[in-house]
């Protein structure tokens, strides 16, 4: 009795098909199609209302970076990243309504990314300094910066390198990993840049007609600042010259013509006021040997 109620209760559970009889491999059929049917449906509506979620949401997110001061690269790299986080939740979620099971296909997503990783290293190292980069700012585009190794005007910042353009109009591209495992100088950083020039006159020169022709040069040209005051002191006794450091303030932008000015101008007025400019000088004495 117990045995025909067992039976009975598997027949009911999973009924048995003759695949012979038309009719009931029909019926069959149009039971499975209808479940497939429908799951497929339910996986495409969430695939599409899925991506537009994720859309709205990424939307929403840009509209609130866009109202701070955040870098545009690191802006725009954000967004892509929540969006493919977004995307890869929502086909997840599709691959589900599926009937397929999620967690192993989770578990080959995470092997797979592991060995990308390991394979990526040097890569994802970049990219990590190119989002450190973007994010604490040490330079921006237009900054004339010196770092590993080389010098340059910033064109562009990416996440993996960072594009300079040389005075003489070269490019050079920088992997973001070696500028920020070094000593990053940004020149451009500050409004305002000091020239340093020393200045050497001979020992027989007076000293106060040197202060007086070197102060009368600053004074005259314009571009450099009156705040912070140009500086003008005895440095060094040398061997042959004694030497003055020469330290107007200019604007960034006119650092180099103040350089190349106040030199050219230094020579000018010292042939002016007579003044020498010692240089390297060599002794030479010949003997003459008779022979015997």
């Amino acid at each position: 009795m117990q045995h025909e109620t067992a039976a009975q209760a598997i027949e009911e559970v999973a009924p048995t098909v003759d695949y012979t009889n038309p009719d009931q491999l029909m019926a069959l059929l149009q039971e499975q199609g209808t479940d497939i049917g429908m799951k497929l449906i339910s996986a495409i509506l969430i695939f599409l209302i899925g991506r537009w979620v994720a859309k709205l949401i990424v939307n929403a997110v840009r509209k609130a970076l866009d109202k701070t001061d955040m870098e545009d690269t690191l802006e725009r790299f954000l967004c892509n990243m929540l969006n493919a986080v977004l995307l890869v939740v929502v086909i997840i979620a599709a691959i589900g309504a599926l009937g397929v099971e999620t967690t192993s296909l989770l578990t080959v997503v995470g092997a797979a990314g592991l060995a990308i990783g390991l394979a990526l290293q040097g890569s994802l190292s970049n990219f990590a300094s190119g989002v450190l980069i973007v994010m604490f700012r040490p330079y921006r585009v237009g900054d004339f910066i010196d770092a590993a190794g080389v010098a340059g005007t910033v064109e562009e910042v990416q996440i993996f390198t960072t594009i300079l353009k040389t005075p003489d109009n070269k490019q050079i591209i920088v992997p973001n990993s070696q500028i920020m495992g070094g000593i990053i100088t940004n020149v451009s950083a500050n409004d305002t840049r000091r020239v340093d020039l020393v200045v050497g006159c001979g020992y027989d020169d007076n000293i106060d007609t040197v202060y007086r022709v070197l102060r009368e040069i600053l004074d005259s040209d314009d571009r450099i600042l009156k705040d912070p005051a140009p500086t003008v002191d005895l440095n060094t006794l040398a061997d042959s010259s004694v030497n003055f450091n020469v330290r107007p303030w200019c604007k960034k932008e006119d650092y180099w013509g103040v350089y190349n000015g106040v030199t050219e101008q230094v020579k000018r007025k010292f042939d002016e006021a007579g003044i020498s400019i010692p240089y390297p000088q060599s002794d030479v004495h010949m003997y003459q040997h008779s022979a015997d």
